[in-house]
């Protein structure tokens, strides 16, 4: 006796081909977030000096470097 061998048949899967994307226009080169550069080239202060010796907070730091940008005039708006 002979055995039938099951045949199966894979169904065929049709893929989309992606549209060709269009190139975007190159846009013009933004100014900083929020409009301030800050250049603090030239510092010689040091972490310490700027944070203080204890832990602090992230949102500390923030206030912290904005007193010291602000007091320095670092910040070119």
């Amino acid at each position: 006796m002979a055995i039938k061998k099951k045949i199966t048949t894979k169904a065929k899967t049709t893929t989309k081909k992606a549209a060709p994307k269009k190139k975007a226009a190159p846009k013009s080169k933004k100014p900083a977030f929020g409009g301030y550069a800050i250049d603090f080239a030239g510092r010689n202060e040091t972490v310490e000096q700027v944070f203080g010796k204890k832990p602090i907070a992230p949102s500390e730091m923030t206030k912290k470097i904005w007193a010291f940008v602000k007091s320095q005039g670092l910040a070119n708006r």
